[in-house]
């Protein structure tokens, strides 16, 4: 992607971006220098510093009677990036309380291969309530997506505070991996012999999350208040009738 193109999605429009890059190579100058190596009139260049030095990405000193423009680092791009996640994050719970779930229609929307299963994990690091009910195939997991990336997923779910009540299959199971852990706000119970899950399943908000095994890659995320409710109704089933494992706490770093 050419680099415009790339600060175009940082609110730069073209002739922003052009009259930034040209600053940036520059180094300093007046408008009419900025002008000339942007190729774009003197008005045009002098109506755009005065929108980059609001964004914080050029500043100037007086010279005489003239503005010398200088280029801000461009670090100051990702930290435009951070502020803008933060007034998000800051509107997230108000457009929340926006969404009308009265008579909603359930959704559905189903991703391919290993990049729609890892948007389905993702997806969960967004549960409001902070917690997940989950069946997992631990063998199926480390052979798609991977091992690396569960096990970043994991400490990713642990330092957002999320939960994880979880039944797996123990036939499926790959060393002590993921064992219950209070430090690792897990809770884990093995299903009656007999029991194979080949697919993950993960419950959440009024979501549920499906991951396909490495023959059917695929992930789909389910949002509907009563397909959740038999789900989750259905697991409280399958938990009560689980086998509790011992709890595994220590201070040694384990995977997972």
């Amino acid at each position: 992607m050419e680099i415009w193109e790339v600060l175009e999605e940082f609110g730069l429009r073209k002739n922003k971006a052009v009259v930034y890059l040209a600053l940036l190579e520059l180094g300093s100058g007046t408008v009419l220098e900025i002008a000339k190596k942007a190729g774009l009139p003197r008005t045009t260049t002098h109506e755009i510093t005065q929108q980059l030095l609001g964004l914080g990405l050029c500043g100037f000193v007086h010279k005489g009677r003239a503005r010398i423009y200088t280029a801000e680092s461009p670090d100051r791009l990702q930290g435009l990036l951070k502020e803008r996640e933060r007034r998000l994050q800051n509107i997230l719970p108000e457009l929340r309380l926006m969404v009308n779930t009265k008579g909603a229609r359930p959704r559905a929307r189903m991703y391919e291969g290993v990049a729609g299963v890892k948007t389905v994990f993702e997806d969960t690091l967004t549960a409001r309530n902070k917690t997940l009910r989950g069946i997992l195939s631990m063998s199926d997991l480390y052979n798609m997506p991977g091992k690396d990336f569960m096990d970043d997923y994991v400490q990713r779910r642990i330092s957002a505070g999320i939960a994880l009540r979880v039944v797996r299959s123990e036939i499926n199971e790959i060393e002590e991996t993921w064992p219950s852990s209070a430090s690792e706000n897990r809770e884990l119970r093995y299903a009656p012999p007999g029991i194979v899950f080949p697919m993950t399943l993960y419950l959440y908000d009024n979501k549920v999350g499906i991951i396909g095994t490495e023959k059917e890659n695929f992930g789909m995320i389910i949002e509907s208040e009563d397909f959740y409710l038999t789900q989750n109704n259905l697991f409280s089933v399958l938990w009560d009738v689980s086998r509790i494992s011992k709890k595994k706490d220590w201070t040694q770093k384990t995977p997972g």
